[in-house]
């Protein structure tokens, strides 16, 4: 990922204080907001949007927090830390001698790869699976180790050919799991993970989405993790850029439509860090329109990193903050902006490895869920009821979405990503008039709780950074 600096988290920082210095300045007054529904109108599925990068490290059980938000997809990059953790999800990994052969069963160890991933599926979750190496970071200034093109790009793709065939074939005595997406590499436009040139990866990629394409057309194999579009709003640092991001997105497409190097891209990954929901909307609507105009309407665009992330705003201090309100206000604007606008097929939150500074989902070292997590739950309560449905909301702090599913139940999901507390009135159409149940997520409240029920014709009070569910029908 972009500027991945692992912090250890500063125990001795009250949380408190942190919120303090976050709100400072808070608006006097309680403004007063209209957000409407029209369960009538609906507008596609739920978008599985609430999906991470990596898990716990826990063996042959269940990711149990994963169960509990329905968490739809893990991807798998830098898995277990440094370098994978020698022995999980990366080719060199998994494939330890890049001389050996590579149709024959021991030349490969799925080991601690099987052990994990079964804790990710077991849940519920698809695996997401990165084809590639780990994020080597500033260690690649001492020494790089894996972030080089392969020797042979073509026997690299037999490689990955067989590591598919291991997860969803049975092959080497493996798996039969659903292991939809296949992506080829991470950020090869940060010198931290790739060392070669642009047509390097280029080439590497026609011959591998080819290859897998060739032997899998029922999978979706895409790539290729952008760093983004950062450049739409200013210049990005090059010490943390293999050139232009904009130039790498451009020439990518332009390289897979063209005649004589036409290439598989059942998806585009990219990448974002702000604090700003709107900015990521705005990214994905550029990506989606890009993709458009130029033949590509079937590729779906995949947003797989993204974080509550201000280095220069928050400095260290935003490590904190992404796993308390700060961080699960912003999450849930993202959910209802993406929701909305529909630009990206799903997203995976980076990240869910509780030793990660980057991790918002749980503390370390108790494994405790944050209330982070909480809007990942609360998320999850429209997405299992299957139907999204027109929602107007004002924006510039104040968001909603909004699901409806079998026998009545319907909720909706209201944000307040403001540094002064708001008054919000829903106003509902195509929706039974009988109470709505109310569950709070506040600086009082971190861990949810039930606010009691709420009737039309009223309004809610949201205080500064906080989430509102409503759901009404069946029990949750």
């Amino acid at each position: 990922m972009i500027l991945f600096h692992r912090v250890r988290r500063n125990v001795s920082m009250e949380k408190n204080k942190l919120l303090t210095v976050f709100m400072a300045g808070l608006a006097l007054g309680v403004p007063a907001e209209e957000v409407r529904v029209d369960f009538a109108r609906e507008t596609g599925a739920v978008l599985p949007l609430h999906g991470v990068n990596n898990a716990p490290m826990e063996h042959w059980g269940k990711q149990r927090a994963f169960e509990a938000a329905g968490i739809p997809f893990c991807r798998t990059h830098d898995t277990a830390g440094y370098y994978g953790g020698a022995h999980y999800i990366d080719i060199p990994n998994v494939f330890p001698n890049f001389d050996a052969d590579e149709t024959r069963e021991e030349s490969y160890d799925f080991a601690l790869t099987d052990a994990w991933l079964s804790t990710v599926v077991n849940a519920g979750t698809e695996p997401f699976y990165r084809l590639g190496v780990t994020i080597e970071g500033g260690r690649r200034k001492i020494k790089a180790y894996h972030i080089f093109p392969p020797k042979d790009y073509a026997k690299w793709a037999r490689i990955c050919e067989r590591v598919i065939r291991h997860y969803t074939e049975g092959w080497a005595n493996g798996k039969k799991w659903k292991m939809r997406y296949w992506e080829i590499w991470n950020e090869p436009d940060n010198p931290d993970m790739w060392q070669g040139t642009m047509e390097q990866f280029f080439e590497l990629y026609r011959v591998a989405s080819t290859h897998l394409k060739t032997c899998f057309p029922h999978l979706r194999i895409g790539g290729y993790a952008s760093c983004g579009f950062m450049e739409l709003d200013g210049p990005i640092n090059p010490l943390y850029a293999n050139g232009s991001y904009l130039t790498w997105f451009k020439s990518f497409i332009d390289y897979v439509n063209a005649p004589g190097t036409k290439s598989p891209l059942d998806f585009f990954s990219w990448h974002i860090y702000t604090d700003d929901p709107e900015q990521v909307a705005k990214y994905a609507r550029y990506c989606r329109e890009y993709l458009d105009s130029h033949g590509l309407g079937s590729t779906e665009a995949i947003l797989n990193e993204w974080n509550f992330i201000n280095h220069k705003k928050y400095g260290r201090e935003e490590f904190e903050l992404l796993k308390e309100m700060p961080g699960a206000a912003f999450v849930a604007s993202v959910f209802c902006l993406l929701q909305r606008d529909r630009t990206v097929a799903s997203t995976m939150y980076y990240d869910a490895l509780p030793t990660r500074s980057y991790c918002g989902l749980f503390y370390f070292p108790s494994l405790k869920t944050t209330p982070c997590y909480e809007a990942f739950r609360m998320y999850n309560a429209l997405f299992r009821l299957g139907a999204a449905v027109q929602v107007d909301f004002p924006g510039t702090g104040v968001y909603a979405c909004a699901a409806k599913g079998k026998g009545g139940r319907a909720a909706v999901l209201l944000v307040n990503n403001r540094p002064q507390s708001v008054s919000i009135t829903p106003v509902f159409a195509g929706a039974a008039d009988a109470p709505w149940r109310v569950t709070r997520l506040d600086s009082i409240h971190p861990k949810t709780a039930s606010g009691g029920s709420w009737g039309p014709g009223t309004s809610l009070e949201l205080p500064s950074l906080s989430l509102v569910l409503l759901e009404q029908g069946a029990g949750r």
